[in-house]
């Protein structure tokens, strides 16, 4: 302070004491630094621009040095802030009070930011509410100005996480502040979680206003395969696809898009797991009201193929109903693998209504029941006795189906191919794709059969041929074609075959076919009967050369229990008979004992090994 009294003694007038009082403090100050301002490290100081020289701004704090801050400072983040002149005062951040040089360091854009931040830690806390400016698109998420620039993450934009953030930039939106680091100075905020925070609110509320049967305002928020999310003001319910209309609906987004505003039907609400079904179809009555008066049983209608599956297709008959054709039902004759062969998508078909089951909401149709039916006409058309021509269409192992016309096919049964010859395969005698000539032999219309007969075409050899040239007694000769537990089949001729039963191979017991002949082998047999009525040769291997025949030859069974004791009993006769037969010639013990004795044959029949008996001379 300057000493007045003193100044006065050499006559100094006041004013210009005033003057040297102001012209000293500045100096003074201007070496020891303003006393109001404290010049540590990182705090806001006040100083004085002095001047700008090209890029840089000369600022005076009034401490030791002036401090030169780059003018780029005020045009940082698009700030609209003018440039500093000559004598504005400013506020700055000192970052260094003295470097090694001697000079001070400050930032203006710093001292901003500071000054910012503390503003915005003076109102908010976390959990606060704040608005802010999205500014641009960053790694992870939003930057977001609330005052102070603010991390907004992807994942919490909304509720749903958007296909693209971008569409926010730009736009002001509310967030609740999530966490607060002083120390790094970060903020990081959530729109999702005030959102959610709100929704909870208007979902409580919302829930308790809800009932089944009303119509409510919401906004389709999501879409997917099966259906549509609409918010209703607080909650989601779900459109199911099947609900969005009476009609067959494929694509939700034929019918709602995002962001469509909707009147939908309460169908149900689950207050406890907080899902409500909503539906839009149900705001008008149902077309199957009164469907069988709309549509009575045989009634025939014009409709459009909506839809085709494997076993059928499905006709729209009007918008919400549709009924199926079932595959069995398009034709009475084409034989249909896939029901492309007779319909696509959107050709119109008349079809007539079979039956309706109202609870199930479904209705068979046919398309055939349209169309005459050929079968009427079949038995007409192949009576009994009618010669047809057709081509063998499929083989399975009891017959051949023959294709008499188009979707008429008739049934060569395998007992119905050859009056001689044992056919165990439709395929030894007819092929795939071969044409043949067949006789009708029975219609049955209601069952759709044509029976039909190959061997019938000619006369039956077993009538008059076959017995007329094999007569019991005869031996032919013949081929083993196959052999059985039971006996061996010999071939006579072509497609006529014998049975030689295993008691007929030899006199010796057998225990195997095989132990005797084997297939391939041609051998010398008698007949032994011929039985027309059962289309049967019996034949015998032993005394092919003698021309009689038993007259108790029978029909023995081919296998099984009963043929092994017909058998047992057959050989028990022949050997009580030959015995009979050895004692009624007086062999032993008879009248005439000077007569030589005939040799025993082993108990073998005529055909066994003669023994002579003790006491016989040669």
């Amino acid at each position: 302070m300057v000493n007045r009294n003193l100044l006065r003694q050499f006559e100094a007038h006041d004013e210009d004491i005033e003057g040297l009082d102001d012209i000293f403090t500045q100096e003074i100050a201007a070496w020891v630094g303003r006393e109001d301002q404290d010049y540590e490290a990182n705090k806001i100081v006040s100083g004085k621009v002095l001047e700008i020289r090209g890029d840089d701004v000369v600022i005076d704090i009034g401490y030791k040095s002036e401090g030169i801050i780059k003018l780029d400072e005020w045009k940082e983040d698009g700030a609209d802030t003018p440039p500093p002149k000559p004598g504005d005062t400013v506020e700055v951040l000192l970052e260094t009070a003295e470097s090694e040089d001697g000079t001070i360091q400050l930032s203006y854009r710093k001292a901003k930011r500071q000054k910012e931040w503390n503003a915005v830690l003076a109102k908010h806390k976390e959990g606060d509410v704040v608005a802010g400016k999205v500014l641009k698109k960053i790694k992870g998420g939003l930057l977001v100005n609330i005052g102070v620039n603010v991390f907004l993450p992807a994942s919490q934009v909304d509720i749903r996480r958007p296909q693209s953030i971008d569409e926010y930039i730009e736009r002001t939106i509310e967030c609740v502040i999530l966490k607060i680091d002083e120390q790094r100075r970060n903020i990081v905020v959530s729109r999702r979680k005030l959102i959610e925070d709100r929704r909870k609110i208007q979902k409580d509320k919302l829930l308790g206003e809800l009932e089944v049967g009303q119509i409510r305002t919401g906004v389709v928020k999501n879409i997917a395969e099966f259906g549509a999310f609409v918010d209703l003001g607080g909650i989601d319910g779900l459109l199911h696809i099947t609900d969005m209309g009476w009609h067959r609906v494929t694509n939700p987004r034929d019918v709602v898009q995002i962001d469509q505003t909707l009147e939908v039907y309460i169908l149900h609400i689950d207050r406890e797991k907080e899902k409500i079904a909503l539906s839009l179809k149900h705001k008008t009555p149902s077309p199957w009201q009164n469907i069988e008066a709309k549509y009575p049983i045989n009634s025939r209608h014009t409709g459009e193929v909506v839809n085709i599956m494997p076993y059928g297709a499905f006709v729209k008959l009007e918008p919400g109903i549709e009924g199926l054709v079932h595959i069995s039902e398009m034709s009475w004759i084409k034989r249909i693998a896939d029901p492309k062969e007779i319909v696509q998508i959107g050709d119109k078909v008349e079809v007539q209504v079979l039956n309706i089951n109202h609870d199930k909401k479904e209705i068979s149709l046919g398309m055939k029941q349209c169309q005459s039916n050929p079968w009427g006409e079949v038995a007409k058309k192949y009576p009994t006795g009618t010669v047809i021509t057709g081509v063998v269409r499929n083989l399975t192992n009891y017959g051949a189906f023959i294709e008499i016309e188009e979707g008429i096919d008739g049934l060569l049964h395998v007992s119905d191919m050859s009056y001689v010859r044992k056919v165990s395969n439709p395929s030894e005698v007819v092929q795939k794709g071969q044409k043949l000539t067949c006789v009708v032999l029975s219609v049955d219309q209601e069952r759709k059969r044509v029976a039909l007969g190959l061997k019938q075409m000619g006369n039956d050899p077993w009538e008059t041929d076959i017995p007329g040239r094999y007569m019991p007694g005869q031996k032919v000769r013949g081929k083993v074609t196959k052999l059985t537990n039971f006996g061996v089949f010999v071939q006579l001729e072509e497609g006529l075959e014998g049975l030689l039963h295993i008691s007929e191979l030899t006199d010796a017991k057998v225990e195997s076919p095989e132990e005797v002949v084997k297939v391939g082998d041609e051998v010398d047999v008698k007949v032994l009967r011929v039985d027309a009525k059962d289309r049967k040769i019996g034949l015998s291997m032993k005394n092919v050369d003698d021309n009689t025949v038993p007259d108790d030859v029978q029909d023995l069974p081919i296998e099984g229990p009963e043929a092994e004791k017909a058998m047992e009993e057959r050989a028990k006769a022949t050997r009580e008979k030959e015995a009979k037969k050895e004692g009624a010639s007086g062999s032993i013990g008879g009248k005439d004992k000077d007569q030589p004795r005939e040799g025993l044959r082993g108990g073998m029949g005529s055909a066994g090994p003669l023994f002579q008996l003790p006491g016989d001379k040669n």
